[in-house]
């Protein structure tokens, strides 16, 4: 199946990039600046791998998202919350239905550019934050998908029953350079190593016993998973 995989240049999505071509042909990867604070640090490494795996990147500017929406994620928000990624401050970073607005548009790119699936990173530790990526919401997607195309472009979700953890592990196995990839919410410098993105990314290479290539402001003990 011809695929357009999207990529932020996040882990989880750089290993999802790596996966597609074992399974299907990758016509093109899309990435997305939406104003979040991080875009600018993830977003080249998303350029990066797709121009290493010789295939199409696109990058759509959706700067409505940063004037209009109300998230700490954004350039327009207040400060990112630290703690693990589970905790209930961290849905301060949630942007309102993002995901529904991106997979909009890749849909119709697909569509477009004669794709039949689109590949999304979602993960099972998503889930307890993000209702844009929960099962239910990516399976109401992908119906809505295939219903609203003639193609009948499928919502490819191979990491939905995956924890980071496991995607570490995946990815190592399929060669993925972590170190070129970005997760810090905060975008600085360097991973700041204590917000929800930095514990969890430093969490799943401890627990999956992978080397973490991240250089890291913060190393100090991880906080401890809400009850």
């Amino acid at each position: 199946m011809k695929v357009v995989v999207l990529c932020s240049g996040g882990m989880d999505s750089v290993t999802a990039l790596h996966w597609a071509p074992t399974r299907h042909e990758v016509v093109a990867v899309l990435s997305f600046d939406y104003g979040a604070k991080h875009n600018h640090r993830e977003l080249p490494f998303a350029a990066e791998h797709a121009a290493q795996m010789g295939v199409r990147h696109e990058m759509i500017s959706l700067d409505f998202v940063n004037r209009l929406f109300a998230s700490d994620l954004l350039k327009s928000g207040g400060d990112i919350p630290e703690g693990h990624y589970e905790a209930a401050n961290m849905k301060q970073t949630v942007v309102p239905f993002r995901n529904a607005i991106m997979l909009s548009i890749a849909c119709g790119f697909a569509e477009s550019i004669g794709a039949e699936g689109l590949v999304i990173a979602a993960h099972g530790g998503d889930h307890a934050i993000y209702p844009d990526c929960r099962v239910e919401f990516l399976q109401a997607m992908d119906q809505a998908m295939r219903a609203g195309t003639y193609a009948r472009v499928h919502l490819i979700r191979p990491f939905t029953s995956m924890t980071k953890t496991d995607i570490a592990c995946k990815g190592t196995r399929l060669g993925v350079d972590y170190a070129r990839t970005w997760s810090c919410y905060k975008g600085g410098e360097r991973h700041c190593g204590k917000c929800g993105t930095c514990v969890e990314r430093r969490e799943a290479f401890i627990e999956a016993g992978v080397v973490d290539p991240t250089i890291y402001e913060w190393t100090g003990p991880l906080p401890p998973k809400p009850n």
